[in-house]
């Protein structure tokens, strides 16, 4: 039992200019090292024994090569339009978990949906809004809609926890 813990034990993956990159299981990160594609940064608790040898349990282990990832934009959603507005009204400022998605510029009018074209909105003022654009409903928007910036290290959150040791290697 202890065995197979160990080979689903999680490891950090580090570019060759030490961006992390992703996470795999301990099994995958020997594979890596015992190719030589990877040397190791940091080692877990711990140890797997062979008959002829024995592995240290990697934490963080480094790629030798780099490899090269585009920065993608976040998918257009609503959940990440509410995360981008931080849950806010973006036209009377009250925090809400009910908010609706808001056309600034309606798409009956020619708007588009994307990024800098919509904004949350309570369901008072959207309805208020109603098919209108700001400037026709005389409401004022609190910020300018736009893109996120690209949260490429978001899902390390909840090792960050946990793996004290990858604090270091990823960018806050």
């Amino acid at each position: 039992m202890t065995r197979l813990i160990a080979l689903n034990r999680a490891v950090l993956v580090l570019n060759q200019n030490y961006e992390p990159l992703n996470v795999c299981n301990f099994r995958r990160a020997i594979v890596l090292l015992l190719k030589g594609k990877a040397e190791t940064l940091e080692n877990g608790r711990g140890e797997i024994r062979t008959a002829s040898s024995f592995f240290e349990l990697p934490s963080v282990i480094r790629l030798g090569h780099m490899v090269k990832r585009p920065m993608l934009p976040p998918k257009l959603s609503r959940r990440e339009v509410f995360i981008r507005d931080q849950y806010l009204c973006q036209y009377c400022r009250k925090q809400s978990k009910e908010l609706t998605l808001d056309h600034v510029i309606p798409r009956r009018l020619g708007g588009t949906h994307t990024w800098d074209n919509v904004a949350s909105a309570c369901v008072p003022c959207n309805l208020r809004k109603a098919g209108r654009t700001p400037a026709q409903a005389r409401m004022k928007l609190l910020t300018v809609p736009k893109a996120p910036p690209s949260k490429r290290y978001r899902d390390l959150g909840f090792y960050l926890e946990v793996r004290v040791e990858w604090r270091k290697f990823v960018p806050a």
